[in-house]
């Protein structure tokens, strides 16, 4: 059916020529949804007219809404408030909509337009596990992907694997002195921790190292040295671990030799090497199965780190880089307010934008993508400020489509996280810690004994990952946030486990119902307030949706869902629905019912999230 948008659109344009003579068009019309305060659904903002009109807002906003009550039947009254044209929606246009889509699983989804996008995320090391930094990041890459699906787009999921250098070789070096040919297998460790485990273990034995040489000669000497630089010594030697480490470590040394042989190719580093990632690559597979997360093509910095060469060629050819004195080169970026960039060292090798750039040139023929989405942390904005400049000025046939989906950090309650410190929470621990809050959430309710072990831990789960899922993507990726698992998976409270009870509570009311479908809703006369409210959200979705793909933000897919259900709430909470005064009524309100499941099911699976049918 039309959309009364648009209606309201192409009339007001239609009047605004038959009333003034004056040429505007119907998609410029503003039109926005009436503020609560008010009475009306949507409001036309008259200002843009008055000097056609040469009158004031408000005589103009009382002239169009005459035409409108007159020429536009799903307009059934009007209201002026200072000069805001206040439209209400008849009944019968929400009613026909509603019975229209009540039954349409996924309303609100596109049909294709043609265009691939590439999304990327995740992109770990293989030295440790997933944390929750990489939750973040894996679930606002994944619902970006998902709402590009759902918008019409091809969507390519990737990722580049950090599968290369020294952070690596510290693990591998550890397992070689310390590991005493242990395995995953043998020790009964998930493979991906196995391996964090000796990243911990290095940097443990490394602090070690360096407290010693602080009080030997050497590090007296050199503390002697430099301490006119400093205040204090332990000012001093934090400051100068990086330097110890490349300069005076015996274990820095063995690291970096590691690194070396690894380059060269040597046979033995890089059977360790193989044999230590794929370890990793397991565990990696056992989170992202457990996250319900898949990726369409794997890229690996082992492959890549040497790309970007021939693009540094062409870009000197083009004037877009220059040779410094030196031999590095290097890019003036001063004019975009990015400062000079090194794009290759002074003996030939590659940076990480080198690599960056190769990178993006070989996806894009790889795919074709008009499109492509780097989901990482706030902490890289500068970098891809940069590449995105120095790709438009390469010419790069996607140079416009590119787009940093920058996010902050996340922290528990008990504050900021550390790798190397192996403070850091697993991503596995975590997710079982926040199924745990919902299993002993779910055995103080005791609402579902009737259930098989096997029914029950499918439900914990799916309620758990919700928790997990919505608590983070609800919030504007660009905000730093904290993870709270108890406030998480709080059934009243603005979470996943409050949506799906929603949708659960709506499950119940359709199986209890077991007579024929929903005949007499057509004849119910007319519609409550919050009747109304869920109505006009369901119709906004379309809407909602398209303002998530184009801002790449899944938190307002989140808050929709949210609204959804709270309005859900009240309105089950208000008005009988099986027991409603007639039959039209109990008939129209479950067909309202269903709408609002199907909507609460689609906008989730955006997010990754499930619906169980019971909770």
């Amino acid at each position: 059916m039309a959309n009364v948008i648009q209606i309201i659109q192409d009339k007001v344009s239609e009047a605004v020529q038959e009333l003034y003579q004056t040429d505007f068009p119907a998609t410029q019309v503003p039109v926005n949804t009436t503020r609560k305060e008010f009475e009306g659904d949507y409001t036309v903002v008259v200002f843009p007219f008055t000097k056609a009109a040469r009158k004031g807002p408000e005589a103009i906003a009382q002239e169009i809404g005459e035409y409108l009550e007159g020429a536009v039947a799903e307009i059934e009254r009007f209201n002026v408030v200072k000069g805001f044209l206040n439209l209400v929606v008849s009944d019968d246009y929400w009613k026909n909509f509603l019975l229209d889509m009540a039954t349409e699983e996924e309303y609100g989804k596109q049909p294709a337009n043609g265009q691939k996008v590439l999304v990327e995320f995740s992109s770990p090391n293989t030295n440790k596990p997933l944390h929750l930094g990489h939750i973040r990041n894996i679930l606002l890459g994944w619902s970006t992907a998902q709402i590009m699906e759902a918008v019409g787009y091809d969507v390519k999921k990737i990722q580049i694997i950090n599968d290369r250098g020294i952070a690596i070789c510290k693990s591998m070096l550890a397992w070689q002195k310390y590991g005493k040919e242990t395995t995953p297998i043998s020790t009964t460790t998930k493979p991906d921790h196995f391996v964090g485990k000796y990243y911990v273990l290095f940097e443990q034995y490394f602090q070690e190292e360096y407290k010693e040489w602080q009080a030997s000669a050497e590090g007296v000497a050199v503390y002697e040295e430099k301490k006119k630089e400093e205040e204090a010594a332990d000012k001093f030697f934090k400051r100068y671990k990086n330097l110890y480490f490349n300069n005076y470590s015996q274990l820095g040394k063995e690291a970096r030799d590691l690194l070396l042989a690894w380059e060269a190719g040597d046979e033995q580093a890089v059977a360790l090497w193989k044999k230590m990632n794929n370890w990793v690559y397991a565990g990696f597979d056992i989170t992202y199965d457990k996250l319900g997360v898949n990726f369409d093509k794997l890229y690996y910095e082992s492959q890549t780190y040497l790309l970007g060469k021939e693009m540094v060629q062409m870009g000197l050819d083009k004037g877009v880089f220059y040779t410094c004195d030196d031999g590095s080169i290097e890019a003036d970026l001063s004019d975009a307010k990015l400062d000079k960039k090194k794009i290759l060292r002074s003996d030939g090798t590659s940076l990480y934008v080198t690599q960056d750039l190769g990178t993006a040139h070989m996806r894009y023929e790889d795919f074709g993508a008009e499109k492509m989405v780097y989901v990482v942390a706030d902490e890289q904005n500068y970098h891809f400020q940069v590449l995105f400049e120095l790709l438009k000025r390469l010419e790069e046939p996607y140079a416009e489509g590119l787009y940093h989906l920058s996010y902050g950090m996340v922290d528990l309650p008990s504050g900021k996280m550390k790798s190397r410190e192996g403070t850091v929470v697993d991503a596995d621990d975590l997710i079982a810690e926040v199924v745990e809050e919902v299993r002993a959430n779910s055995e103080e309710r005791d609402t579902l004994n009737d259930l098989s072990k096997e029914e029950k831990d499918t439900i914990m789960h799916q309620v758990g990952l919700a928790a997990l899922k919505f608590f983070i993507t609800k919030v504007h990726p660009k905000k730093r946030m904290t993870f709270d698992p108890k406030e998480s998976v709080d059934l009243q409270g603005q979470t996943g486990p409050y949506i799906q009870n929603a949708y659960v509570r709506i499950q119940s009311v359709l199986r209890k119902w077991e007579g024929a479908a929903a005949s007499e809703a057509a004849t119910y006369p007319s519609l409550e307030a919050e009747e109304k409210d869920l109505i006009a959200q369901l119709f906004a979705f379309p809407g909602i949706l398209q303002e998530a793909a184009k801002s790449y933000d899944p938190s307002t897919l989140a808050q929709y869902a949210y609204g959804l259900a709270k309005s859900y709430h009240k309105f089950y909470h208000d008005h009988s629905i099986l027991n409603a005064d007639t039959n039209a009524a109990r008939d129209f309100r479950l067909a309202l019912s269903e709408a609002v499941a199907n909507s609460l099911k689609f906008s989730m699976k955006l997010l990754g999230i499930e619906m169980p049918p019971r909770m």
